[in-house]
């Protein structure tokens, strides 16, 4: 049985005469059936589709509420990285591991009254795999995977935003896919929040609905560097979430080994040495030191080794100027507030010094 809000939208769309509104939820109709494995109705609704004819009047007049147009605010990329060859913490690799079970192995779980999850959550500082993470999961699944573009997604006027997402709904819905948000916080912020507007806690609303209703073979992956901005009913749609925290040493430097074995020579510096020397930093961070290290050992063409390549860009990486207390470039929160009580307390003893009780 297909899902009830996909044929309320049929039947609606039919009414008024909005031909792509009918293709575009008979296209549903079908993406849901075939994930279902019912492939004979899949292939019969394809077959009405075909009949469904629209003109290029009804394009024009009806181009705004189609939910084809909804691609406009996705860029479609073809997953490559495969999940084996990220480093993960325990507990995402085994949600990601479960995750995909789900979907590979849908009928068997509905079969028993149950529906694979496909809302996942992902939090944590940045440049540690989030991305990655799921154009892993799209890769596994064999999906493409859509990004959000709000700036495309986002409007200026009254309304304009919740149009936009409506029509970024009803296009996913015509087809099995990972539809990827990053920096969620942008449209999921907390509606209890003083400071933003009326729009922004209409917008987050909509949003919501629009989550619950959509099917099981659209896989939502939302990612976030600042999961305490996001609104408390966000937190409960999503059926997993998996925390990204920054790499420790020893995670560093599986990373470095990965990435120096493919080197023509290995430097003589152990990868200890290196990661020490590294410090606090992303994933992403080690990636670019490593490009720049091989980069300046290219373009010396014979004339620098890679021990004098990695030398030299070991220095410029210790010269940064990069404030206390910082991890991945950006002061946390807790090293913020350290500093200040230290502070008070140095002022506190100071004026205790100055003015002595007598």
């Amino acid at each position: 049985m297909a899902r009830s809000d996909l044929l309320i939208s049929l039947v609606r769309a039919a009414s008024s005469g909005d031909q792509l509104g009918v293709r575009s939820s008979a296209e549903a109709l079908a993406a849901d059936e075939r994930a279902k494995n019912h492939h004979i109705l899949a292939d019969r609704l394809q077959r009405a589709i075909a009949n469904v004819t629209v003109s290029s009047n009804s394009l024009l007049s009806q181009k705004d509420s189609a939910g084809g147009q909804g691609r406009e605010a996705i860029i479609e990329v073809q997953p490559q990285l495969q999940m084996d060859q990220l480093l993960l913490p325990l507990p995402v690799k085994e949600g990601g591991r479960q995750l995909i079970e789900e979907h590979i192995r849908a009928d068997v779980l509905r079969s028993h009254g149950y529906e694979p999850r496909h809302r996942v959550l992902l939090a944590g500082p940045p440049g540690n795999g989030k991305t990655s993470y799921a154009e892993s999961i799209a890769e596994a699944l064999a999906l493409p995977l859509f990004v959000v573009r709000y700036d495309a997604l986002i409007g200026s006027y009254l309304g304009e935003t919740n149009a936009r997402l409506r029509r970024l709904f009803e296009y996913v819905k015509t087809r099995p896919c990972v539809l990827f948000f990053d920096e969620f916080d942008a449209i999921g912020k907390e509606r209890g929040d003083t400071n933003e507007t009326g729009e922004i806690k209409r917008v987050v609303s909509f949003l919501l609905m629009q989550l619950d209703q959509l099917p099981s073979y659209v896989v939502v992956i939302a990612a976030t560097n600042h999961a305490e901005l996001l609104d408390r009913a966000v937190w409960r749609r999503f059926q997993l979430r998996l925390s990204f925290p920054a790499p420790d040493r020893k995670s560093v430097q599986v990373l470095l080994d990965r990435i120096t074995s493919r080197w023509p020579e290995l430097p003589k510096l152990s990868l200890i040495a290196i990661a020490t020397k590294l410090g606090d930093v992303s994933y992403s961070e080690v990636v670019d030191f490593c490009q720049n290290v091989r980069r300046r050992h290219i373009l010396g063409l014979g004339g620098i080794s890679i021990d004098e390549a990695l030398k030299l860009e070991l220095e410029l990486w210790t010269a940064r100027v990069r404030p206390r207390g910082t991890v991945n470039g950006e002061r946390s929160e807790q090293a913020a507030l350290a500093s200040g009580a230290a502070a008070s307390g140095r002022a506190s003893r100071r004026k205790a010094s100055e003015h002595p009780e007598t």
